[in-house]
């Protein structure tokens, strides 16, 4: 029994000393590839940086998501970490800069995707909310014809939100042949929509 109590409080005292270690040890700790200094990281900036994103992007699930990406981030670069700010600046740079990948992202959807049908007008009469319900299920079924490199490329980058860098490494394509796939996915999901009679989204 006194053996069980003594690893517990070495334990704790382990816990303990790892809590006060300060961000530059955790990162560099991170970078030779430690979990639990990742774990300490995370639970000491999670509510800060989520907090900071939610801020921008006003959106609940789109923070959490976000969150997710920026400690992936900083547990794929933690090498890179040069000490020239303090580490939670560094961290906030990286929710910054995911914060308004996204909110590009999210414009562009409104504008040139389907964003436009999924906003709901109060105003709408029960025909013209029906018609939009039926031009989406549409849009569904043409997106499920489309080639499946081009359906990855609508899925990655409308639904899921992602930059074209971030589908390029997801892929594992080149940015621009990233681009060049959107183009035509975009191409040709506006000629099969064109051929269903709905003519909203733009090629």
């Amino acid at each position: 029994m006194q053996n069980i109590i003594a690893i517990n409080a070495a334990a704790q005292q382990g816990i303990l000393a790892a809590q006060a270690t300060s961000d530059e040890m955790l990162i560099e700790n991170i970078a030779g590839g430690s979990k639990p200094a990742m774990h300490i990281l995370y639970a000491r900036h999670r509510v800060r940086v989520y907090r900071f994103i939610l801020r921008m992007v006003r959106d609940t699930t789109t923070a959490e998501d976000l969150v997710s990406q920026v400690f992936l981030d900083v547990w794929r670069t933690a090498g890179q970490f040069e000490g020239r700010a303090q580490v939670s600046t560094w961290l906030l740079s990286i929710a910054r800069f995911k914060s308004l990948t996204a909110l590009r992202q999210r414009s562009h959807e409104d504008l040139d995707q389907d964003g436009v049908l999924e906003i709901a007008d109060h105003a709408d009469t029960p025909e013209a909310a029906l018609e939009r319900s039926k031009t989406r299920a549409i849009l569904r079924a043409c997106i499920a014809k489309l080639s499946p490199a081009h359906r990855e490329i609508i899925d990655l980058v409308y639904y899921h939100e992602k930059s074209v860098e971030e589908a390029g490494k997801i892929i594992g394509i080149p940015q621009n042949t990233v681009k060049t796939r959107m183009f035509y996915a975009r191409k040709q999901l506006a000629e099969l929509l064109k051929g269903c009679g709905v003519d909203t989204l733009a090629a």
